[in-house]
């Protein structure tokens, strides 16, 4: 039978437009669905550069106004990969005119922006979801299906780190095409919003709800020459933050993020203790899951490595043999696999806006703690 169209139309060509695009190429050709997306236009200011970026990836056409491509009639689905400052408006407008939309990370820049925009999607009944996609590495699947199987047992921790390297120098400039994300105009936050909203996500899926927080930001280098005025600026993002937290089901969490780790090119990890087992991963070695289980003969009890590429673990019988492990690229084509199943099904897959909404919650709780310095409830 024919696969019905899903004609996307992409905001943005940056390094989520790659891996949002490759991911609606592939996707298809490994899983079985109801619908095949469609590349049907790409959107930016920069006809140029967009018109590269169509014809590199397969788009059938550009629009240089994003307005004018959401009011297309074969749009189908809104994919919003741009800086954080637009995603409100962009989003309000889509589901304003009955487009299914996904939307990169964070969902906004804060909370109260996101209620309007989760208000707006429910408003209009169109589908929607966050781009937060380590929950589709498998190992971080199978770490959900461990602990909603009860092996773990009762929590008493969650830890988790995020580490960059890559703004310590002060010749970097803010703002603009490349460096939005040091631009608090554009980004809201800093590693908080862009870094750590990826653990808090992982975290609040696995863990559930968060409680309260105690966090403290630092910004380690004051002003910075701003990319579109030439001129020194003052930096207003975080270059790293580091939280303590409570979650509701009695277990305590930490939390640490930067991009001033010497050595840390994206180093993101996370482990859970519970009073039977313990499990651990870590995005450099994407493919493993690691599990102490305590009930193991002492003789040989210790933490093991669970290769996650068996046909009966999370995802995998899609893709290769037992033993040939897949990667970052693949977290996206499980997303959109996902979402296309569940419009199949009737059943949002998440996370939804309104799962992307708690998540934001945590961060604005995170960054008002810094700022006072004192415990914030979520």
């Amino acid at each position: 039978m024919a696969k019905k169209p899903l004609n996307i139309g992409m905001i943005g060509y940056g390094f989520m437009g790659r891996t949002h695009s490759n991911a609606y190429r592939k996707v298809g050709n490994f899983f079985d669905l109801e619908y095949q997306p469609v590349l049907k236009a790409a959107c930016a200011r920069n006809e140029e550069a967009v018109q590269k970026f169509a014809d590199q990836w397969g788009y059938e056409s550009i629009e240089t106004d994003w307005r004018k491509m959401i009011a297309r009639d074969d749009i189908d689905v809104v994919d919003i990969c741009t800086p954080n400052n637009l995603h409100k408006e962009m989003a309000m407008e889509a589901a304003k005119a009955g487009k299914m939309i996904l939307c990169e990370k964070p969902l906004s820049m804060n909370t109260a922006e996101g209620e309007e925009m989760c208000q707006a999607v429910e408003k209009a009944g169109v589908a929607n979801m966050v781009w937060y996609n380590y929950r589709r590495v498998p190992a971080v699947t199978l770490a959900k299906q461990l602990i909603d199987e009860g092996r773990l047992g009762k929590i008493f921790h969650y830890r988790a780190n995020f580490l960059q390297d890559w703004t310590i120098s002060a010749d970097l400039p803010q703002g603009g095409n490349a460096l939005w994300r040091l631009d608090v105009d554009a980004a809201g936050s800093g590693v908080t919003g862009d870094l750590l909203a990826h653990c808090i996500d992982t975290a609040l899926w696995l863990n559930g709800g968060i409680a309260d927080v105690s966090a403290m930001t630092e910004t380690f280098i004051k002003e910075r020459v701003h990319t579109e005025t030439g001129e020194k600026k003052k930096v207003g993002i975080d270059d790293a933050c580091a939280f303590l937290c409570h979650f509701n089901n009695g277990s305590l969490g930490l939390f640490e993020s930067t991009r001033y780790a010497r050595g840390h090119k994206a180093l993101y990890t996370f482990e859970i203790n519970g009073e039977n087992a313990s499990i651990s991963w870590d995005l450099h070695d994407l493919h493993r899951l690691n599990y102490f289980d305590h009930k193991d003969d002492s003789l040989i009890r210790g933490w093991h490595s669970v290769h996650v590429t068996d046909g009966d673990m999370p995802y995998m019988d899609k893709w290769w043999v037992p033993g040939l492990q897949i990667g970052y690229e693949h977290t996206f084509v499980h997303q959109v696999a996902d979402f296309i199943e569940g419009l199949s099904s009737g059943k949002p897959s998440s996370p939804t806006f309104r799962d992307a909404l708690e998540t934001q919650k945590v961060c604005d709780a995170v960054l008002a703690s810094a700022k006072d310095r004192s415990w914030h409830n979520v």
